[in-house]
């Protein structure tokens, strides 16, 4: 557990931040040129005047009374960095963890192609996506670890005004999921013309063709009281294979380094592999004369190892050096590089209709219809038949001398390499196939529909001014993944291939018994490579994956306005009401219901929905103004906010949220919230349909090279001893190795071979068993605003959030290290995985066999850390117009605790280090703009417990990208160009996902408006 003392160094830290941060922004304000201009800060959500909604509250207030933390990206922001979307704006934001549909070299894939906001790096399901200030149905896939997340790629691009980002909490105003943070995507009220876009990019290497095209037109109608606009928009972004860049190609990974003699000596118990391979396997074929993975049991003529050529002869094999299980350095095996896809591509078309008509001066009828398609492709783990994965269905293709599709010469030097062979003995081919399915990829594609209608007005009862709003919406998401899996029993058909009457036929076909005959049956050339004939590719292939719906009907109805007068003026308040229904429908293909391929498992569909009714409240106070003539108190005012939550499923729920803002001088604010919020489990999170197949288990913690390290070393060290005490053949090989060993001995021996390998049978889906989690937010900060340097605004805030019944993504190896983590770990937590009890013949007893994927309540997570901003616009003389703005993120606590007793942390790593820095400068003058733009990444460690003990490269150097832009407007045409990451600066070795993975890129555009 955290103790008091890291508590108030936490808290501590942040007070220092924020002082140094008011220290930094006061020698600004006096050294900064005194001729700048009066122009609205970055903070201000709009450029009308008067008051006006700001994200975070329902309350019309003076534009410049924001009473969060708010980043904005504006339009023009998007328009200069040449951005295609409105998720590369969101990773441009440094309290969000970008999501880049990129895979992290753990042999994941690189998913669907779906970006969202993750503020603070607490998870993309706890930032909650609004637009227009109104929530957004779900898109992402149905899976059992399914956010309440909303594809940024839907947005339209060419009507959308701003992206205003509250940084903490809003769960009082908005409801579910707004736990880290809301992001509110704000459109156009009016669009008149015509704007056609296009801009295309390359990158430095000659890949990464990326295009995009819009077209926008809008007018107004009826003397004025109405417009009408519409945006069509199409983009696309290829695939990228990990070998396209330098430091994926490295095909980098670490394994046991045999030079370790314990915990002390200064050496890592891991070192590196370079240019890693499986070299049990390739994708022509590699001989074996037993099916166990070592190197002993390769078929060798002469000593020297065999495989098949692509054309399907045999020739010398070379299993490279260093060679351990499942790994090896160089060689002719399976590229560790090439398991996955290392960016997803995506092809993208969105069209928009927005529209309003004043029906009166006081009353307007608005409507928003949304259609969005967007489809990803990646590169996932394909069809392995290996050595690795003996005795399963996809085990090695076990083959004799019969087989017809072999040639004599191969024969031949099979019987001479092993003598049995001649006297159909049987041989072990370890492949990875890729020809036996028609193509080897993975899509999702997505359409979402949503229509809108709703009408808002204004009125005055005396002295008092009072808004309101109602709107109905419905909007449905229909999606799909689709991938090609191979028909276990077919493939057994087709696999056994004879020679009948001539020709070569499966071997049920060939008999005089017809009752089993399969006429379709097409056999399988399984040597080499590309030898798969396309019948046999159509016999044994079957569409596998997944269709899903989510549907949402919204009602919400707002009333607010002037409550009552106070000295300082209007007491302002809001209520809301809001009905929502919530539907998802999940339904495998007939594949996966009938359990054809992986593990056999018989997917069920499933259908869920709830519905919920929430009011919401708001309440503003001015408490002092300026003509009061208070002592060092020129203004303050409080704010309350609370939300009664009734939920079909979830139950209810009660949240709340109060401010204060005090201003002791002019120029100076301080701001304080304290609030509590809320995340309902998802219907994916309860509902989704289990499915089983073979994976990873990741990081085992009872590994020889992992019971030493992890938030508690020696509670994971004893519990480990103690389950290899509990079972003797725990870490026995399959040749007998360790065998009598004590427990000690063959735990310091154990390598978990389902750590890198589909190994395990791993159980996905949801969790009925699922409760709301419920966090405390404190934020604390100050805005700088000196009259006498009009155009500058400093801001500095604290953040705080503690969660508990964290509604955590849970894979088995976040079960694993919990479990030996802690003194007295969860019953239900141990139970989520299994051990071998002994060898199965290639793996040693103890390798974990099943795993389960799902989404937990975890017991608490917590974060802590600060958001800094300097925004000013100043012009020097006649050298033309200048912004600077500065963002930064300091992360100095992100921790999480299934059970409360033992923490593990992501702070000071690299997916959330302690500092990340954003910095802008522009230049106007006349037609002309040049933009530049720089993204500092801290140094920060590989993992938060990360050593030279136990890792070769415990630190990851700071990383900084420069990107610059210029945009030259004739009137009617804009044409702009930039260079992306100009220094073609990589991620910081070895981690590929700490960094631009890209590289330098180029773009052009070109915008014309008429």
């Amino acid at each position: 557990m955290i103790s008091r003392e890291s508590q108030v160094r936490n808290h501590s830290a942040g007070v220092t931040a924020l002082l140094v941060s008011t220290a930094t922004a006061a020698w600004l304000a006096s050294a900064a040129p005194a001729f700048a201009q009066d122009i609205a800060s970055a903070t201000v959500a709009s450029d009308d005047a008067g008051e006006i909604i700001v994200t975070g509250s329902r309350i019309r207030r003076d534009r410049a009374e924001e009473s969060a933390p708010l980043d904005i990206v504006d339009a023009q922001v998007i328009s200069d960095r040449g951005y295609t979307s409105a998720s590369q704006a969101l990773n441009q934001l440094t309290s969000n963890s970008p999501m880049l549909a990129q895979a992290d070299g753990s042999g994941e894939g690189s998913g669907s192609g779906q970006q969202y906001p993750n503020l603070f790096g607490l998870g993309t399901g706890r930032t909650l996506t609004l637009l227009n200030g109104r929530r957004m149905v779900t898109t992402s896939a149905a899976t059992g670890q399914g956010d309440a997340q909303v594809d940024a790629n839907i947005i339209p691009l060419g009507l959308l005004e701003r992206v205003e980002v509250v940084q903490g909490g809003g769960a009082a105003v908005y409801g579910s999921d707004a736990i880290s943070g809301v992001v509110n995507y704000v459109l156009k009220q009016d669009f008149e013309g015509i704007e056609l876009d296009a801009q295309n990019g390359i990158s430095s290497r000659g890949d990464y063709h990326t295009y995009s095209f819009r077209g926008t037109a809008g007018t107004n109608f009826a003397d004025n009281r109405g417009n009408i606009a519409i945006d069509l928009n199409y983009a696309k972004s290829p695939l990228l294979r990990y070998d396209a860049r330098p430091l994926s190609a490295l095909g980098r990974l670490t394994v046991t380094n045999p030079n370790d003699t314990g915990p002390n000596d200064g050496l890592p118990s891991r070192k590196e592999l370079l240019d890693a391979r499986f070299w049990e396997f390739n994708s022509n074929g590699v001989v074996f004369n037993t099916p166990a993975p070592f190197t002993r049991f390769l078929t060798q003529l002469d000593g020297t190892p065999l495989q098949f050529a692509p054309s399907g002869d045999l020739v010398a094999f070379d299993p490279g050096s260093q060679v351990g299980i499942p790994f090896a350095s160089g060689g002719d095996g399976f590229a560790y590089n090439n398991l996955v896809g290392l960016r997803t591509g995506l092809e993208r078309f969105t069209g928009n209709v927005i529209a309003h008509y004043d029906l009166t001066d006081a009353i307007t009828v608005r409507t928003e219809l949304l259609y969005a398609r967007t489809e990803g492709t990646e590169l996932p783990q394909g069809q392995s038949r290996t050595i690795l994965n003996y005795g399963t269905y996809a085990g090695p293709v076990i083959f004799t001398i019969n087989n017809p599709y072999l040639s004599d010469s191969a024969k031949a030097t099979l019987s001479a390499a092993n003598p049995g062979f001649a006297f159909g003995a049987p041989l072990f081919l370890s492949k990875y196939f890729y020809d036996l399915t028609p193509d080897n990829v993975q899509t999702y594609k997505t359409d979402t529909y949503r229509a809108l209608l709703g009408a808002d007005g204004d009125f005055s009862v005396g002295d008092r001014d009072f808004y309101w709003s109602v709107s109905g919406s419905y909007a449905r998401v229909k999606g799909s993944q689709r991938r090609w899996e191979v028909d276990n029993a077919k493939y057994s058909n087709a696999i056994n291939a004879v020679l009948s009457g001539g020709n070569i036929v499966c071997a049920i076909n060939a008999d005089a018994d017809t009752a089993n005959d399969d006429p379709s049956c097409a056999p399988i050339n399984p040597f080499g490579n590309g030898n798969v004939s396309a019948d046999a590719q159509k016999y044994v292939s079957v569409r596998a994956g997944l269709d899903y719906v989510n549907e949402q009907v919204d009602l919400l109805a707002t009333f607010g306005g002037d409550l009552f007068f106070l000295p300082a003026g209007a007491a302002k308040f809001s209520v809301a009401y809001e009905h929502r229904d919530e539907k998802a429908r999940y339904t495998p293909l007939a594949a996966n219901q009938q359990g054809l391929f992986g593990g056999g498992t018989m997917e069920v569909g499933q259908s869920a929905g709830y519905n919920t009714d929430e009011v919401s409240a708001e309440l503003l106070i001015p408490l002092v103004d300026r003509a009061m003539d208070v002592p060092v108190v020129k203004m303050l005012e409080a704010s309350a906010a609370g939300r009664l939550v009734d939920n079909s499923i979830a139950g209810k729920e009660q949240v709340w949220d109060l401010g204060l803002r005090w201003q002791p001088v002019d120029g100076i604010t301080l701001r304080v919230s304290r609030s509590r919020n809320f995340r309902a489990p998802t219907l994916a999170q309860l509902f989704a349909p289990s499915s089983t197949q073979l994976g990873s288990v990741g990081a085992d913690p009872c590994d020889s090279d992992r019971i030493t390290s992890g938030p508690n070393p020696s509670v994971r060290y004893a519990n480990c001893l103690a389950l290899f005490e509990a079972n003797p053949n725990y870490g026995v090989e399959a040749d007998g190795t360790n065998a009598g060993l004590s427990a000690a001995d063959r735990l310091a021996n154990f390598q978990d071979p389902a750590e890198n390998f589909e190994r395990a049978t791993i159980t996905t889906g949801g969790n009925p068993a699922l409760r709301n989690e419920i966090s405390d937010t404190f934020t604390y900060g100050i805005v700088l605003q000196p009259a006498f340097i009009p155009g500058l605004t400093i801001s500095a805030d604290r953040i705080e959030i503690d969660l508990k019944d964290g509604l955590s993504s849970f894979v088995t190896e976040n079960f694993t290290a919990t479990c030996y983590d802690n003194t007295d770990p969860d019953p239900a937590v141990c139970n989520a995985f299994t051990r071998l009890a002994a060898s199965d013949g290639v793996s040693p007893g103890g390798t974990i066999v099943t795993g389960t994927s799902t989404t937990f309540n975890a017991g608490v997570v917590k974060y802590r850390g600060e958001v800094y901003a300097l925004d000013y616009v100043f012009m020097p003389g006649n050298l033309g117009t200048i912004h600077l703005g500065v963002n930064a993120t300091h992360n100095t606590l992100l921790t999480t605790s299934v059970t409360g007793e033992t923490f593990t942390r992501t702070d000071n790593t690299y997916l959330k280090p302690t500092w990340e820095g954003r910095f802008n400068l522009d230049w106007t003058k006349g037609p002309v703009k040049v933009s530049y733009q720089a993204y500092y990444l801290d140094a920060t460690r590989a993992d938060y417990y990360a050593t030279i003990e136990n890792n070769p490269n415990p630190r990851l150097d700071s990383n900084l990208t420069h990107s610059i832009s210029m945009q030259w407007d004739t009137g009617r045409m804009t044409f702009r160009a930039g260079i992306d990451n100009f220094t073609d600066e990589q991620p910081s070795y070895p981690q590929i996902a700490y960094g631009d993975i890209l590289g330098r890129r180029f773009w052009v555009g070109a915008k014309l408006k008429m």
